[in-house]
């Protein structure tokens, strides 16, 4: 008997200016198998079994090219030059003026209208064994966006234990600029097949404080907020959708959960963010080295935009964004997100995949 191989490549499908997208196949064991595709270095699937041992998606995307390049919502992006959201899309960087490129209102967001989850990147090591991997790389020349410096980044997938999937990256750059890169899946522990929500998914957070933020997205101009007595509080389990619709003021901002967690300091890769769904079984643990998480639950999902056979509606998903803090380019007493060229951006985060009892 031949023993399936732990990685494969092929021909995803090929952009509009003639330019081939690949989908390179990642898979473990059990049926664990992670998908990514070159095109803006998504997580195109992944596929988990469940407490029965019955596989599934977890993941929101597409089946085809044409759908990621008409529709931009993010699914398993890579995300930069900046994830998340830049206030009055301009910062001040060594004392320069840096002036971005807006898209969302007045603010610059996940890199401005043409970020990296619009970019092709290109394969550069696709290694076999135990733990399969790939390496991808974008160059962002000088100026991209308006950002300074050429910036080279890399993202490496790798399946690093039965049910682990470890996303990590690298950037270095040729001046001073400011870097925030995160993967942007979107999750439902229920699989895709199930056409369920993510409100009954259990949730817990090792965040004491949280940003709050204005109408419009950005962190308000105060200390962080601690999550007692707030619909916030994810420090025990909680279902995602037991507060969602508190009469809260922040609740109400979001339209539900859209906000950066301070992350509890610690050392290097730590454990984040426990999510579990009760009906599968599957439980998935996030450990991150960043410094924030933004839970993103799903609110502008709005059924004009559908894939993987089914229309995506309101919390059909949730996302688990390990990052810097927002708007921290303007914020000197947030953590910072400055990067030199004598310097290496790192981030390393890690999925890990376990059952439980269903219901």
């Amino acid at each position: 008997m031949v023993e399936q191989a732990r990685i494969t490549r092929g021909i995803f499908g090929t952009l509009p200016d003639g330019r081939d997208v690949e989908r390179v196949v990642l898979r473990g064991t059990d049926g664990f198998e992670a998908r990514i595709i070159t095109f803006g270095a998504a997580l195109q699937a992944l596929l988990v079994p469940d407490a029965r041992g019955a596989v599934d998606d977890v993941v929101l995307g597409h089946d085809d090219l044409l759908s990621y390049v008409k529709f931009r919502k993010f699914f398993g992006a890579t995300v930069g030059r900046y994830a998340n959201r830049i206030a009055g899309a301009r910062f001040t960087l060594d004392g320069d003026d840096v002036r971005l490129d807006a898209n969302d209102g007045a603010h610059a967001l996940h890199g401005g209208p043409d970020g990296f989850d619009r970019k092709l990147w290109q394969i550069v090591a696709a290694e076999e064994g135990e733990q399969p991997s790939v390496t991808l790389l974008y160059v962002s020349p000088d100026g991209e966006a308006s950002y300074p410096g050429r910036l080279d980044v890399r993202v490496t997938y790798q399946l690093t234990g039965p049910m682990e999937l470890s996303v990590s990256f690298s950037a270095r750059t040729t001046r001073a600029t400011v870097v925030n890169l995160t993967n942007h899946s979107f999750f439902n522990l229920d699989g895709l097949s199930a056409g369920t929500g993510i409100l009954d998914h259990r949730l817990t957070l090792a965040a004491d404080h949280y940003l709050a933020i204005d109408e419009t997205a950005i962190p308000l101009a105060e200390p962080p907020r601690a999550v007692a007595g707030t619909p916030f509080d994810f420090r025990d389990p909680h279902p995602v959708g037991a507060r969602i619709r508190a009469d809260d003021p922040q609740i109400r901002c979001g339209r539900g959960y859209d906000h950066n967690f301070c992350l509890r300091d610690g050392a290097g890769v730590r454990l984040a963010a426990r999510l579990e769904s009760p009906r599968s079984g599957r439980v998935m643990e996030l450990l991150t080295d960043q410094p924030g998480l933004q839970i993103y639950s799903g609110n502008y999902l709005d059924a004009t935009t559908s894939g993987k056979g089914r229309a995506f509606r309101q919390s059909d998903a949730i996302c688990l964004e390990p990052q810097a803090w927002p708007d921290s380019p303007n914020r000197p007493d947030f953590p910072s997100p400055h990067l030199s060229p004598d310097d290496v951006y790192g981030h390393r985060t890690v999925y890990r995949f376990s059952t439980a009892g269903a219901s």
